[in-house]
C-alpha cells in the first residue's frame, strides 16, 4: 500500500511542477533556456517536502 501511495503522490507531483512551469514562464513572458533545470528543481524540491510529509504522518 504505501508503494502505491509513493507512486501516485509520484505521478502528482510531476504534474504539479509542469502545472508550475508552466506558470512561471506565462509570468516571464518567455519560455526558459534551461527548461529541465528548473523543471528539476521544482520536483526535486516538492517531492522531498511530500515525502518527508508521508512519512512523518504514515
Amino acid at each position: 500500500m504505501e508503494l502505491l501511495t509513493f507512486a501516485l503522490v509520484a505521478i502528482g507531483l510531476y504534474f504539479f511542477s509542469d502545472f508550475l512551469l508552466r506558470g512561471l514562464e506565462s509570468l516571464a513572458g518567455r519560455r526558459f533556456e534551461q527548461r529541465s533545470i528548473y523543471f528539476f528543481g521544482i520536483l526535486l524540491g516538492s517531492s522531498l517536502i511530500a515525502f518527508g510529509l508521508i512519512r512523518t504522518f504514515a
